[in-house]
């Protein structure tokens, strides 16, 4: 018998101490639950807490890029620049934590490895790494969509003798790349805004690129006090504009509701000319049908490509980052001196994505039998998103059922919200919601409180469960699927659709369309749950 003091009953355990963990916490102290947070890292934060790599930035503006439940928190909080560092978003996160008083109910430096319910009593177990063993009646996990690293498992990887990083899990002391050469393997996000500052650190930089990323200048400047006056005057009217947006964000710079298809060449400059100056990711809503029809997309590619090419002084490299592939259907990324680096005359870039890396032996990395010898390698890869944290946890719902069988030709879920046969158990932005493809501050919001609402209206009701139909989730996934399908999503080989994991289902996981999203979840509500039983 497990000792009274390992043992904890609870009504909640939330998995991840990320913005959604502690929104959920919140929300469920305010409700009276027993709740408790485990976190696998030694602090709050999540994703910021992990990703500390050089010119690590949100690329939501800070002042959408918060939360919004609270106006005496979002009126009393200063961000300082347009797009706010890592290390500002992890002492706002901490404020939060703070301002809330939830640390007594956040276990640190633990991590879930398990959980499994247990059809005679309605309630979740929780194996943890501290060896409690905690019984809840809802399980949360709140796990965040980028928080499972991709290390590639490329041949002789440990035998390299220098050191190693991964940009989603950099040391906390910080790197010291001074006089060091240094290989970045990736060009996404990541890399985008770390290798410009690593390039003015270190003697050599070797960058290795299988596919060109596309990237749209930040313009971050320091925040004018007038504009912030301005925004906290009516922050809620500033948000309500926010999520009424395909992506939650940006209300302030719609997107234009005409076809670039309809624009003449004169016009399609100048709109564009306009969105780049301004900077970020509103570039993609200078057109409603950027995304939906490949030839007004090509108006896009044709422009930035252009734009490539002004900052890039030698052609050969100019033209290697230069991507063929649909603009946006990967995640835009947003810059500051990422093309000009390449001018530098300590970096170089190699293409290998005709030829790729065949091992990486003590020296550095091999391509086409030519060993690139560095004293350092960056691992700027990404993640395993939207599924690969649940799927490190041994989940197990009714009869016996794992969650990595149900998902293991693709994830299922009613709402991105719970999966059938897996009672009490929530996702926080679940693949099948629009997650990713939003402010993902918004998205937890709505989710948080709509998962807050079910548990509320199950004890209302005086019931114990709450868990979709399969029909419910079959349909749901085919209407994601019609939805992506309408899009340009498909157009190449992203995360979104897991196509950065070998051996991972291609499958495409967030829906497009924010407000749409929510109007059905509100819907689903008030038809009394309507595609969930609740016993």
């Amino acid at each position: 018998m497990t000792p009274a003091a390992l043992r904890r009953e609870l009504d909640m355990v939330i998995v991840g101490a990320g913005f959604a963990g502690l929104y959920m916490l919140h929300k469920a102290n305010e409700l009276g639950l027993r709740a408790e947070v485990i976190e696998r890292g030694d602090g709050v934060g999540g994703t910021w807490y992990w990703n500390r790599y050089p010119g690590a930035r949100c690329d939501v503006p800070s002042m959408e890029y918060s939360l919004g439940f609270d106006h005496r928190l979002e009126q009393e909080w200063e961000w300082t620049e347009k797009y706010a560092t890592q290390a500002e978003i992890l002492a706002y996160i901490e404020h939060v934590a703070d301002r809330f008083d939830l640390h007594a109910d956040i276990t640190l430096s633990t991590t879930v490895s398990a959980t499994r319910f247990d059809e005679s009593t309605n309630r979740w177990s929780v194996t943890a790494s501290d060896g409690v063993e905690r019984s809840c009646r809802f399980v949360v996990m709140a796990t965040g969509c980028l928080s499972a690293a991709n290390v590639p498992d490329i041949e002789g990887r440990d035998a390299f003798a220098g050191r190693t990083f991964h940009t989603g899990r950099w040391p906390h002391e910080g790197v010291d790349f001074a006089d060091r050469r240094v290989a970045v393997i990736g060009t996404g996000s990541s890399a985008v805004q770390s290798i410009p500052l690593i390039a003015a650190e270190a003697e050599h930089v070797t960058v290795f690129q299988r596919t060109a990323t596309w990237a749209v200048p930040a313009h971050n400047e320091p925040l004018e006090p007038a504009a912030v006056a301005e925004i906290k005057a009516d922050y809620a009217g500033w948000r309500r504009r926010a999520r009424d947006s395909s992506s939650a964000f940006g209300g302030h710079q719609p997107r234009r509701d005409v076809s670039a298809l309809d624009a003449d060449e004169a016009e399609l400059a100048a709109q564009y000319d306009e969105r780049w100056a301004v900077g970020g990711l509103s570039f993609l809503r200078a057109y409603e049908d950027l995304l939906l029809d490949e030839r007004a997309n090509a108006t896009a590619a044709e422009y930035i490509r252009r734009k490539i090419a002004e900052q890039v002084d030698d052609p050969e490299t100019a033209a290697l980052l230069s991507p063929d592939t649909i603009v946006g259907c990967k995640r835009l990324c947003v810059d500051t001196g990422y093309y000009a680096t390449y001018n530098r005359p300590n970096v170089r870039l190699i293409d290998v994505s005709s030829d790729p890396i065949d091992r990486i032996d003590e020296a550095g990395p091999v391509v086409g039998g030519v060993v690139y010898e560095v004293d350092d390698i960056v691992f700027a890869t990404g993640f395993d998103a939207m599924t690969g944290a649940l799927d490190r946890i041994a989940i197990e719902g009714r009869g016996g059922r794992t969650l990595r069988d149900v998902w293991s030709a693709g994830p299922l879920t009613y709402l991105g919200l719970q999966i059938a046969g897996f009672p009490n158990l929530f996702t926080v932005t679940g693949p099948g919601s629009p997650s990713v493809l939003t402010n993902m501050i918004v998205s937890i919001e709505q989710h948080v409180e709509w998962i807050a609402a079910a548990v509320a209206a199950l004890d209302d009701g005086g019931l114990h469960t709450i868990e979709p139909t399969d029909e419910a989730q079959t349909e749901w996934v085919g209407y994601v699927n019609e939805v992506a399908n309408h899009t340009l999503f498909h157009g190449c080989s992203s995360w979104y659709l897991g196509a950065n994991v070998p051996g991972k289902p291609r499958v495409f996981m967030p829906l497009p369309g924010f407000p749409e999203y929510r109007a059905v979840c509100d819907q689903v509500v008030a038809d009394n749950y309507r595609g969930f039983v609740r016993t």
